[in-house]
């Protein structure tokens, strides 16, 4: 799977990060690596809040067995684990932090998850193999990097043939609510956000480290950018990558389906543009508007 020498730091291959934004994004999430864990968490509660995510569900289910995987951004790794437990896939949790992927090592050591491989190192470097993976999930990443399409265009050519790319990011119509937020945070600080962010109105008020990350990834992270359905649309077109389905759906109907596999239509311009415009005044865009393409390697 591997294509480039590197060291082993703490059991995590390590690769020599050069880029200065993916030194700064990495760094930035090594004091609150997110997602947090709580200290009592172990591999039954991580198994339970995946099962608990429909999508999460309906992808582990889809993956099945004796395949590949690479997470791409994979942070603390929770949901590389997730996929890991009960399995007997090749798990590669691949990030820049590196002291997210040891709190992931962590985890999986002391729950006795073998099947899981830790990767530090740079998106944009060639660190894989071309044609390694079945399946590549990269949910709230590439819109950290400073080239979305162009990390994107990389980590494509790890997928082998007829093998499906899960990609969340934030969308540039749906995000409006964190944007206001963003902007009001910076007058009224930490207390406005734990009554008007209604993911930190859920979170327990014990758990700071959660708290912590969780803001430091929404309101206060040195790179982001948005992004719209026909710019995703665009990527996969110019990579062969075959439009699958996606949440929220292209059409004007907007469900979530049965089967996040099925293929699906793309809509139309204006379909799409409704979609993406009705996020704002839905849970999606409460909680950060992240939607989610879902394409096959043709």
């Amino acid at each position: 799977m591997l294509k480039k020498k590197y060291i082993l730091n703490d059991g995590i291959i390590d690769f020599n990060i050069k880029d200065l934004v993916t030194t700064k994004v990495g760094e930035f999430y090594e004091s609150d690596p997110f997602p947090a864990y709580n200290l009592t968490d172990d591999k039954r509660y991580i198994l339970n809040i995946g099962d608990k995510n429909s999508l999460l569900k309906k992808l582990k289910d889809f993956i099945g067995f004796n395949k590949s995987v690479l997470e791409v951004g994979s942070g603390t790794s929770q949901l590389s684990n997730y996929l890991a437990i009960s399995t007997n896939n090749k798990i590669y949790a691949f990030d820049s932090s590196l002291n997210s992927l040891k709190m992931g090592k962590n985890f999986a050591k002391k729950n006795e998850i073998h099947n899981i491989t830790f990767v530090r190192g740079d998106i944009f470097d060639n660190v894989f193999k071309e044609n390694s993976f079945d399946f590549i999930f990269s949910n709230g990443v590439l819109h950290h990097t400073k080239d979305p399409y162009g990390a994107f265009k990389n980590i494509v050519g790890y997928l082998k043939k007829n093998g499906y790319i899960v990609l969340g990011l934030y969308n540039r119509y749906g995000r409006l609510r964190t944007y206001i937020r963003k902007y009001l945070f910076k007058i009224f600080g930490k207390n406005f956000l734990m009554i008007f962010d209604p993911v930190l109105r859920s979170t327990s008020k014990e758990s700071t480290q959660k708290i912590n990350s969780w803001i430091k990834d929404q309101y206060m992270h040195p790179q982001e950018t948005s992004h719209t359905y026909d710019e995703v649309l665009d990527w996969f077109n110019k990579n062969d990558i075959k439009f699958i389905n996606s949440l929220p759906s292209c059409e004007f109907y907007d469900e979530n389906p049965s089967d996040i596999f099925e293929i699906k239509s793309s809509g139309n311009f204006i379909s799409r543009v409704f979609n993406q415009i009705k996020m704002i005044f839905t849970r999606h865009g409460s909680e950060g508007a992240i939607f989610i393409f879902i394409g096959k390697k043709i």
